[in-house]
This record gives structure tokens, C-alpha cells and sequence, in this order.
């Protein structure tokens, strides 16, 4: 028995793992907070991301990522969480946001060294050039150590625009860079 994360396809089935090409990779250089994919092929259905990854700093333990479609940073994004640390549940959102929020990334701080963090993001119907965009997100770290904030993520948002999406940019919400061990993967997927 396997078992694939993915996207649905139309009649309700998980994609099979040949559904997904790789379209492109990307490591963080430990001098940059910024991860941008540009120049994607609209010849897919559906984009995901997956990603494992933290950022620099210390004295903190996590910071939000945030997503941005096609470099728009004006508040044309909505967002939905539910999220959880194993002891307590909570929810949030917000409408007119300037970013989908894709949980908490962790820093390298020496307290948490041994953990990192995890996504997948799904954006749907990307090509599309007549609804707006959706995104889905999967994401998490270990809850057990030094901050009770680390949590399992499972979130939800909208690009409130209609043009096809041809750039994803993945950043941290403060100033810190990724880690030279955060490795970024983008797959299309075939309709």
C-alpha cells in the first residue's frame, strides 16, 4: 500500500506520482530571505511546492512564511488556518491580507537545531485566466521543544486576481534568510 500526498484530481482520486514534473529546484544561500520561482510554464493544471527548510537567527525559534503570486504585494490575498501544538487548537484568517500565511518556519537557533520545517502548498488552477487563485497548505514542525508555538499548519487562501500565475515568491515575515538547508522544489501537474 502506498500512500501519495497530492492533489486531487477532477473525479475525486489522488494524482498518481506520474502526474508531477519537476519544473524547478531551489536551495537557500544563507545570505537571502527570498525564494522566488519566475517564468513558470503555464502547461500544467496545478502547481505544488514542497519544501523543508528554516531560516537564520537566534533567540527566536519561528517567524511566518509568507507566499506572493506574480510579485504582488498589495492586499489582494485571503487566508484561513487551523492549527494545533498537540495540546490546543486554535483557527484564524484574514481577508484584504498582502500574503498567504504558510505556517511557522523555524530558525536555527541552537535550542532547535535538530528541527525543520515542512510544507506542502498546492495552488490550483494556476493557468486559469478567469477565476481567482486557490492555494492549500500542509506544514508543521516538532512541537516538543523550546516554543510552544511550533505546530502542525493546515491553511487555506486566495489571489484574488484572475491572471495566470507565472512567479511564486516564498519569504519569512522578518528580515532573516534561509538556511543553506532549506531546499525549495516546484512540481506542475498535468490535468
Amino acid at each position: 500500500m502506498s500512500l501519495i500526498l497530492g492533489i486531487l484530481d477532477s473525479g475525486g482520486a489522488a494524482a498518481s506520482t506520474s502526474s508531477y514534473e519537476s519544473i524547478a529546484t531551489a536551495t537557500g544561500t544563507g545570505s537571502s530571505g527570498t525564494i522566488t520561482f519566475s517564468s513558470i510554464p503555464a502547461t500544467y493544471k496545478h502547481l505544488q511546492i514542497r519544501m523543508i527548510g528554516k531560516i537564520t537567527g537566534t533567540g527566536f525559534y519561528r517567524d511566518d512564511l509568507y507566499l506572493r503570486l506574480n510579485g504582488d504585494t498589495g492586499a489582494n490575498y485571503s487566508r484561513h488556518q487551523l492549527q494545533g501544538d498537540g495540546t490546543t487548537a486554535s483557527a484564524g484568517g484574514a481577508a484584504s491580507a498582502t500574503y498567504i500565511d504558510c505556517g511557522r518556519i523555524v530558525s536555527s537557533d541552537s535550542a532547535i537545531s535538530n528541527v525543520m520545517f515542512i510544507a506542502i502548498i498546492d495552488i490550483q488552477n494556476y493557468d486559469s485566466t478567469t477565476i481567482n487563485k486557490t492555494v492549500r497548505i500542509f506544514s508543521g514542525s516538532d512541537a516538543n521543544l523550546a516554543d510552544s508555538s511550533f505546530r502542525i499548519w493546515l491553511g487555506s487562501g486566495a489571489w484574488l486576481n484572475t491572471s495566470a500565475v507565472n512567479s511564486i515568491t516564498l519569504r519569512p515575515a522578518s528580515s532573516e534568510s534561509f538556511t543553506t538547508t532549506t531546499s525549495v522544489a516546484l512540481y506542475g501537474i498535468k490535468g
